[in-house]
């Protein structure tokens, strides 16, 4: 069954159309890497997604599900630490239905369009070659032997062989997921590829490390954090600049960033994705080798609702406003489940957003006052002062005009990369 996004206009427009590639279907050719760890060895984190349904997002649009058929998805990623073997994990976390996948595979990129044919793996689940994933669970594959470095990219391919809705997937710029008929799971080129608007079902991936134990930091937070005003948030949001910044300093034990923003999440409610309160636990303490994480919420919870300096009681009711102290007790919530499990703390402040939609008066002082309770704070290891980093010298309330992408909300690549100079403290190395 051809691939059909509901709308190619709406979808598919901004993603880049990589045409079509010659098939070339190798075998697999074994390494002399071990998969197996040694004792002082464990799993790292070498790269995850923030997932959500995505569904949601298209029911207020009024638009049908996206559902594959005999098709493969191959998705692109890049890691941020080496090693000798690596897992990768499938969800179904939002799914209502079993997720059935015949085959998978993995390979190291040797462009935006092919794999290496000398590093292409078939993924294993208990040995099985496939795997079905019941409603809202999630799946690791059996430990595959791949040497790879940091900064290196690397595909997962699926081959989905039933009517599949997609549910569970996250959204990255520009697209690094495409979608190609039948099983090309083993290919170093998919044929007649097509750009998909959402990357499905793959949603982690650890390494193993033959090195001193790394510092895994996980940057939680929302659309500033995920980098969704950059044209490549891979590459220019906070964390990836914060990631190369301590690349190049050569740091010892190496500390790898990862990024867990979700565009659009709240801290206290539902919306893009389940609330900050509800997936912290998920998206940043249960990250394989987690020391550190870097929480950066609220600007949604303040701004929910408000346009042109009002929010309409009746698309907001009294009891939906984010108060600072519920800004601050959900914050502090995190932080006790952070240190609750060993996990140092690092709390960003809020940065200024006065010229956008979200802004008000009323906004504003919410906004100073979860920031004054934030340079506070005695509890945490350390606070970034991401507003006295992005704000503009002669008006505080708003961001630089260097650091400010064009709607006074989201920051510029410079923006994100003052933001990484900020972040990058002591306490990443402690």
């Amino acid at each position: 069954m051809p691939f059909a996004p509901a709308s190619p206009a709406s979808l598919l427009t901004r993603r880049r159309c990589l045409g079509l590639l010659a098939c070339a279907c190798l075998p697999w050719r074994p390494m002399a890497v071990r998969a197996e760890p040694a004792e002082d060895e464990e799993w790292v984190a070498g790269w995850i997604a923030a997932a959500h349904d995505h569904r949601a997002l298209l029911l207020p649009l009024g638009m049908p599900p996206l559902v594959l058929q005999d098709q493969t998805v191959r998705q692109h990623m890049l890691v941020a630490a080496g090693g000798h073997a690596l897992r990768v994990r499938l969800s179904n976390r939002f799914g209502d239905q079993p997720l059935v996948v015949g085959a998978a595979g993995v390979g190291l990129c040797t462009g935006p369009d092919a794999l290496s044919p000398g590093t292409l793996r078939p993924l294993r689940f208990d040995g099985r070659p496939g795997t079905t994933l019941a409603p809202h669970t999630e799946r690791w594959s059996d430990p595959v032997a791949l040497e790879v470095t940091a900064d290196q990219r690397l595909a997962v391919s699926l081959h989905l062989p039933q009517a599949t809705v997609i549910g569970t997937g996250h959204a990255t710029s520009p697209a690094s997921s495409q979608a190609a008929a039948g099983d090309q799971v083993m290919h170093s080129r998919l044929a007649a590829p097509v750009d998909l608007p959402w990357n499905p079902i793959v949603t982690a991936i650890d390494v193993r490390i033959a090195q001193q134990p790394a510092k895994v930091v996980v940057a939680f937070g929302d659309s500033i954090t995920q980098g969704a005003s950059a044209a490549d948030s891979t590459a220019a949001s906070y964390p990836a600049r914060l990631a190369a910044r301590l690349r190049g300093a050569r740091e010892a034990p190496p500390v790898v960033v990862l990024n867990a923003g979700l565009s659009g999440n709240r801290l206290l409610r539902d919306g893009t994705g389940p609330r900050g309160l509800a997936r912290f636990a998920h998206d940043a303490l249960q990250v394989s080798g987690v020391t550190h994480v870097i929480v950066l919420i609220g600007i949604n919870d303040i701004g929910w609702g408000t346009a042109g300096g009002e929010r309409p009681v009746w698309l907001v009711p009294p009891w939906d406003v984010a108060t600072p102290d519920a800004i601050t007790a959900g914050l502090q919530r995190l932080v006790g489940e952070a240190r609750a499990q060993g996990v140092k703390v690092l709390l960003g402040t809020l940065p200024p957003f006065k010229g956008s939609p979200y802004w008000s008066e009323d906004n504003e002082r919410t906004r100073q006052a979860v920031n004054r309770w934030i340079r506070g704070r005695q509890d945490v290891d350390a606070v970034i002062d991401f507003d006295a980093a992005l704000r503009a010298k002669d008006d505080a309330l708003m961001l630089h005009p260097a650091f400010d992408s064009g709607d006074h909300l989201h920051p510029s690549e410079a923006g994100f990369a003052a933001m990484a100079a900020a972040a990058d403290v002591p306490e990443l190395r402690e």
